[in-house]
């Protein structure tokens, strides 16, 4: 199996190059539906059982061609697509029918998106947030939104202040009866 029918992963330490390629027909020699024109990157899909492609566009950075190509592909393939940044997959909108326009319009809000999260990431290194040590994301995460439980720390706070249940002492539980032994749901 080589590099080109592997799946590829993106984590925010991950960058390509920009700039040239390893073939002499400009494919990149990770990221699939992807090559290199003039400089820049261009993304096009083959239509399932049709000869036609549909033309993504032309992008500054293989990123950004890289993530319209997994656009359009979730769009023709659905979930058995091979995509170049899996981790992305819940931020496209990929749209519901499988029409040109429509796939071209949703290929340019995921570059689009890609160069954000590019852009966020080097505004990341630039405050001094790769100095050798690792990171861990930090975005904000509502887990009480996630888990549509308005109160879900409070209530865990409360959870914390209660009084633990009385523990029987030795000569309790030694008589015999462990019926009528206090547990927790008695108490």
């Amino acid at each position: 199996m080589d590099a080109r029918e592997t799946p590829l992963t993106c984590t925010m330490n991950t960058s390509f190059s920009t700039g040239g390629s390893s073939s002499a027909s400009g494919k990149h020699p990770t990221l699939h539906g992807i090559r290199s024109r003039n400089g820049k990157w261009v993304a096009e899909i083959r239509e399932p059982r049709k000869s036609s492609r549909i033309w993504l566009g032309t992008y500054p950075t293989a990123e950004m061609a890289a993530a319209a190509y997994d656009v359009a592909a979730l769009a023709l393939k659905g979930g058995d697509a091979m995509l170049n940044f899996q981790e992305f997959v819940g931020s496209y909108r990929v749209p519901e029918s499988p029409e040109p326009a429509l796939i071209r319009s949703a290929a340019g809000e995921a570059a689009e998106l890609m160069k954000l999260f590019r852009e966020k990431e080097d505004d990341h290194k630039k405050q001094g947030g790769d100095e050798g040590e690792t990171h861990q994301n930090d975005e904000f995460m509502d887990e009480e939104a996630i888990f549509d439980m308005p109160n879900l720390l409070v209530d865990m706070a409360e959870g914390m202040m209660v009084s633990p249940p009385r523990q029987p002492t030795t000569v309790e539980w030694s008589s015999g009866n462990s019926s009528e032994c206090d547990n927790l749901w008695n108490y």
